[in-house]
């Protein structure tokens, strides 16, 4: 069933036409703030802050998750709407077209980008017919009040440009009346008094027209102390003496027949196929009217990306959106910055031909470079021009072709980042993304027509996934498509998909420029040595991104030496900083880095693949014994020279590091299994096992697990094998698999019985007697913890005999012997605490929680539970720290404090549906029957 949204009036929502009951004002409130953001996360922070006018109130957080669940129940019957949970906010998943508020913004955007009169016509109509009302009427919060006012500037700005071109189009008897009425709402809007003075002289009625001059003349002299821009004075003067072109053409029209000497017009034709874009076009006409309104320095905009990204796409069209604010002309010039055979152009050769354009005499030309800037910047001065410098290899082949004075707008285009001419000259940066998934559907819609896209939507899916994003990419491929259209679309995306991690699948026929091989050599031809080489080691990198220490591991470099070098990658936009210090790089670039690396010696590329592996590994070991410092060690193998791990200071560092690299690990795992380090392979994944745990990433320990024991059986190495059936166990406890469990704990029993080690078969009975109390069997539950504490006291293995007394204490509160088990866990807390062992000390203040609790000493139970909550949080235990929410939550209700127990049961669950926990169907059913709303 489809669902549409209105937002441009009052906040309504239809499934299949059917009006859905969308509850409460402040209810509204939160729907249209995810709708605004529609496919972007909204942190809670600014739900809160958007939703309630006076700052949120205490309980906020609870309404809020109680908003978001009835949300959830009225759209359930809608097909492709979801508000779903994710880090730190929500996300409302809907088609933008099924938003009128998108919808508005994209037929504008639409209109204003075609060439075409009449299509922008429709495009305006229809847009502008989606108005209701005000926007978000009866919403009345500070913030939707700012985008209120947004909204009806952008709305009065759609309704001029249509009558632009209304008037260009002769309708101007029509618009009269309309013209009347928006100048007496709208008494001091020149542009609304210029198209009425104009629809008037067209008319017929130049007397009107002249009046109408003099009465916003003085109303603006009166209210303002000002007098009427440029061009209403310069179309009053036309009016006045009778201008034959006043009659033929609006004042905003370009002129269609030859340019006037002197009156450049040098631009290149428009993309033929152009997508999407829509904030960085914004971004260009925001730089130049921001000139427009100061009048001070010259409007530049350095459009920044990868090789492949559109930058001159972008800049062709949105001059050519903009032609009529260049009466003046435009001048255009490739400066070849990253051709593969020409230099880039000389500035003095680029002036020549600038000078030529202008109509200056060959004669009078001078030949020192300084006198020709000087030449060039009188001959603009004075002029609205627009100047476009493609392909710029830096900020100084740039400098000399700016001009001097206000008036004129520059459009740089450059795979560097051109920072010195943001810094130095004030220039605004527009960095190109990729494009989003419907982006590139419309580029390739625009190129093989809607219909034939439409038809085959799982092929375009594939085809938009393997190109990610590039423009490049998509043109190549659509360009293929269009000259064989009785190809299907499925059997390009099938010749992609074989051609994974290589770009055959992307080269021209014949023609560099629409080669994507080509196209990526130019950029990497500019580079200097020791960042060429960088670039191709980083085809044996795994992704999805690297850190600086990383980085510096794999080149055998120093942290100071390797910076300057990841720093000219980023600036030649073969990598980006995503996040300070890490770097990443599209998908097609890392493919031709890995087919670059293929140069290299074999040697060499096996020590550097050696060096990135050992790096990951000795970081990880060193992570995670911040995270469990008592935990058992490893010893890793010999590392390679110019290795230098990271070395997280403390259980925080610790966490975050491994949260930053957490997919870099899975894949570090996955790229070890491949190329045959066995050892690094299980020691890489007995690392992980801490971390994945306390973040409950149950299938990604599965994962890493399972190339732990191929590794280990391949070398036969009989005690990590038994390490690895260990470790896994948890996750297939934890996701509900205990018979794979069991298989497991047994075989690593075996393998630790024939090899007498005794402390780990301890550890492995802890977690059999985890399992069998999750089974049901809480008495061997008991058995095995007991035989488990024996071993350790035996082995005089001190922080297992602690676990193992917080076990026992456990199994005693499970049989409901609740006296007996506070003695066991007083005992572990005591030697946790003289051990450092904070995690086990956060899992027995959990027990002597419950034990108090159900011996009905409420507050003592309390004051263990906060305990374990502190530690909990300190140690990043999510899932651990859910339990303590809810046992918490439990003595709070005993103790008749509802308001505390219910804001404790909805944060356990939100941290359990974020680490996407099978429990949290049975919380939510827990709170249904204690009457709390759950998100």
């Amino acid at each position: 069933m489809v669902a549409v949204f209105r937002l441009l009036g009052d906040v309504e929502a239809f499934v299949d036409g059917n009006a859905v009951d969308l509850g409460h004002v402040r209810q509204r409130c939160v729907l249209a703030v995810l709708l605004v953001d529609a496919n972007k996360i909204v942190h809670v922070d600014q739900l809160l802050d958007r939703v309630w006018v006076n700052g949120p109130p205490q309980r906020a957080h609870s309404a809020l998750y109680s908003y978001l669940s009835r949300l959830r129940r009225c759209l359930s019957g809608a097909e492709d709407v979801d508000i779903v949970r994710r880090q730190g906010g929500y996300l409302l998943n809907v088609d933008p077209m099924a938003v009128d508020l998108h919808r508005f913004k994209e037929l504008v955007s639409r209109a204003r980008r075609t060439t075409d009169d009449e299509h922008a016509l429709r495009h305006f109509d229809e847009a502008i017919d989606l108005w209701r009302g005000e926007p978000f009427a009866r919403l009345d919060t500070p913030w939707f009040n700012i985008l209120r006012t947004e909204l009806h500037q952008a709305r009065l700005t759609a309704e001029r440009d249509r009558t632009d071109i209304a008037l260009r189009r002769g309708q101007h008897s029509t618009l009269l009346s309309e013209l009347s009425r928006g100048v007496a709402e709208q008494p001091l809007d020149e542009r609304l008094a210029g198209q009425l003075m104009l629809a008037l002289s067209r008319s017929g009625r130049q007397a009107e027209a002249l009046d109408r001059y003099q009465r916003i003349r003085h109303r603006l002299a009166d209210e303002l102390g000002v007098d009427p821009g440029t061009d209403l004075q310069e179309l009053h003067l036309r009016i006045l003496h009778g201008d034959r072109e006043v009659a033929a053409s609006a004042v905003t029209s370009t002129p269609t027949g030859p340019a006037a000497a002197g009156t450049p017009r040098q631009l290149p034709p428009p993309p033929a196929n152009f997508a999407g874009r829509v904030r960085e076009l914004a971004a260009l006409t925001a730089a130049v009217d921001r000139q427009a309104d100061t009048g001070s320095g010259v409007a530049i905009s350095a459009v920044g990306g990868m090789g492949g990204i559109g930058k001159t796409w972008l800049a062709l069209r949105w001059a050519h959106d903009n032609l009529d604010r260049f009466p003046d002309g435009q001048l255009y010039v490739n400066l070849r910055g990253f051709e593969p055979s020409v230099a880039a152009m000389p500035p003095e050769m680029a002036l020549r031909g600038f000078l030529d354009a202008l109509g200056v005499p060959p004669g009078s030309v001078p030949l020192d470079l300084d006198a020709q800037i000087g030449l060039y910047r009188s001959t603009v001065s004075g002029r609205r021009m627009l100047i476009v410098l493609d392909n710029a290899r830096d900020a100084e082949q740039v400098r000399p072709l700016l001009p001097g004075i206000p008036g004129c707008a520059v459009l740089v285009t450059s795979r560097q980042q051109l920072s010195g001419l943001v810094a130095a000259e004030g220039a605004d940066p527009v960095t190109l993304d990729l494009l989003t998934a419907a982006e590139a559907r419309e580029l390739l819609a625009s190129r093989l027509g809607g219909d034939r896209v439409a038809a085959e939507p799982r092929a375009v899916e594939g085809i938009v996934e393997r190109c990610s994003g590039l423009p490049l990419a998509l043109a190549i491929v659509a360009a293929r498509a269009a000259a064989h259209p009785g190809f299907p679309l499925a059997a390009l995306d099938q010749e992609l998909a074989q051609m994974k991690d290589s770009l055959d699948g992307f080269a021209g026929s014949g023609d560099t420029a629409t080669d994507l091989r080509s196209v990526f050599s130019w950029s990497c031809r500019a580079l200097g040595e020791p960042a060429a080489r960088l670039f191709r080691l980083l085809g044996l990198h795994p992704g999805p991104d690297i850190s600086v220490p990383a980085a510096a591991s794999l080149a055998a470099l120093s942290g100071r030496q390797v910076r300057p070098v990841l720093s000219e990658l980023s600036r030649a936009q073969l990598l980006v900083e995503r996040a300070p210090g890490r770097y990443t790089c599209h998908d097609l670039l890392r493919a031709y880095a890995a087919e670059m690396v293929e140069s290299e010696p074999a040697e060499l590329r096996r020590a550097a693949l050696h060096r990135i592996v050992d790096h990951y590994l000795r970081s990880a070991r060193c992570a995670d014994g911040r995270l469990s410092p008592l935990r058992d060690p490893i010893v890793p193998p010999p590392a390679q020279a110019g290795v230098a791990p990271e070395e997280p200071a403390d259980n925080a560092q610790a966490l975050a590091w491994f949260g930053e690299e957490h997919a870099v690990l899975m894949r570090v795992v996955e790229l070890a299994a491949r190329h045959g380090l066995g050892q690094h392979v299980w020691q890489l994944a007995w690392t992980l096992t801490t971390f994945l745990s306390r973040r409950s990433h149950w299938e990604d320990l599965i994962v890493v697990q399972r190339h732990a024991l191929a590794a280990t059986e391949r070398h036969s190495d009989r005690a990590a094998r038994a390490q690895a059936h260990r470790d896994v166990v948890p996750a297939y406890c934890e996701t509900g698999r205990f018979e794979l469990a069991r298989g497991h704990l047994e075989q690593a029993l075996v393998l630790l019985d024939e090899l007498d080690d005794q402390v780990g078969q301890a550890h492995t009975l802890l977690t059999l007697s985890w399992l069998s109390e999750r089974e049901g069997d809480q008495v061997a539950a008991l058995r095995h913890d007991e035989r488990s504490l024996r071993l350790f006291r035996d082995n005089g293995h001190q922080a297992g005999e602690a676990r193992a007394l917080n076990a026992v204490g456990w199994d005693h509160a499970m049989l409901g012997e609740h006296a007996e088990t506070i003695p066991y866990c007083q005992r572990a807390v005591a030697l946790q605490r003289r051990l450092g062992d904070r995690v086990g000390e956060a899992n027995s203040w959990d027990t002597l929680g419950y034990a108090h609790h159900h011996l009905g000493h409420f507050r003592r139970a309390a004051r263990c539970y906060r305990q374990a909550l502190s530690l909990s949080r300190e140690l990043g235990h999510r899932y651990n720290e859910a339990q303590a929410l809810r046992h918490l939550g439990d003595t709070q209700q005993a103790l008749g404090d509802l308001d505390a127990a219910r804001d404790c049961w909805l944060r356990a669950l939100e941290i359990l549906v974020e680490v996407g926990h099978p429990e949290v169907e049975q919380l939510r059913d827990d709170l249904a029957a204690s009457h709390v709303a759950a998100p």
